[in-house]
């Protein structure tokens, strides 16, 4: 339903719209706070669509380089994939690692970026489109899924004990567990340990959350300006709405440019730094 129907009054109410618009399309009705069998079918859909579009663009990029005089794109290409290098050699000081982690970083990069910017969108746009085909429920920006970025975080988190058992061993590992941060002693092991499985959860929740919580917020905000539109065009009174419309849509839509390639680049740089610390010894 678009806002200007609500502001009317002849539909939901303000509260009811954004509710509406909060809601996910799922493949069955969740009936607990935790249910693993409930999925958000829409964040599945528009993070793999708009994660195939990014594949698809990188590779025509890599498979159209040329060594002579780059074109915009390729030379825009080129500077992304140099900006994400550097930043991997200056955090991961293993070449050979690098060899995935570098990419992994740009993947990351270049994917979150893509997911948040579908915010940029109307907001009643896709939601509108799939009412026409009997979808009532259309969430379409991925990052503001908390399941979306707590499981980027948790690949991440995969992805460091892996390299720590690689770099490390796996008794070299577990070795480090319950002799750092505090020292090798045996009466400091446990809480060695515990302080190294807060220091895990700590990093991965804030690692997801952090990306959660900006993108949901943006995505609130950009709900009441479409509200404060659709209460001027369907009363026809109150022109400061219109005008707060059109003024806060175009600075928040601005400012948003910046959220969403400075949140992309700090999960970015979190993973290059957790990567990172995989490989070094306490």
């Amino acid at each position: 339903m678009a806002a200007a129907e609500h502001a009317a009054g002849s539909g939901p109410t303000a509260g009811e719209y954004i509710i509406h618009h909060l809601t996910h399309l799922q493949n069955q009705k969740q009936t607990a706070i935790v249910d693993f069998s409930v999925f958000n079918l829409d964040s599945i859909f528009f993070a793999v669509l708009v994660g195939v579009i990014g594949s698809f663009f990188l590779w025509r990029a890599a498979k159209s380089a040329t060594s002579g005089v780059p074109g915009r794109f390729q030379a825009a290409v080129e500077m992304l994939v140099e900006m994400v290098d550097t930043q991997a050699k200056g955090i991961v000081h293993n070449a050979k690692s690098r060899k995935l982690v570098a990419p992994l970083a740009l993947t990351v990069f270049v994917w979150i970026i893509l997911m948040n910017s579908m915010d940029f969108l109307p907001v009643d746009l896709l939601p509108k489109i799939g009412e026409m085909f009997g979808i009532h429920y259309l969430r379409v920006v991925p990052t503001a899924d908390l399941s979306v970025t707590m499981g980027l975080s948790l690949s991440v988190l995969l992805i460091c004990l892996f390299y720590n058992v690689k770099i490390k061993g796996f008794g070299g590992w577990v070795h480090e567990l319950f002799s750092a941060p505090f020292g090798d002693k045996i009466y400091l092991y446990p809480i060695n340990f515990l302080m190294q499985m807060i220091e895990f959860v700590a990093k991965t929740v804030s690692h997801g959350m952090r990306l959660f919580g900006n993108m949901y917020a943006g995505e609130l905000i950009f709900m009441l300006i479409a509200l404060m539109g659709g209460a001027f065009a369907f009363t026809g009174t109150g022109i400061a709405l219109f005008l707060g419309h059109i003024i806060a849509g175009t600075v928040w839509a601005i400012f948003h440019i910046l959220i969403v390639a400075l949140q992309a680049f700090v999960f970015m740089m979190l993973t290059l730094v957790y990567l990172g610390q995989a490989h070094d010894a306490h």
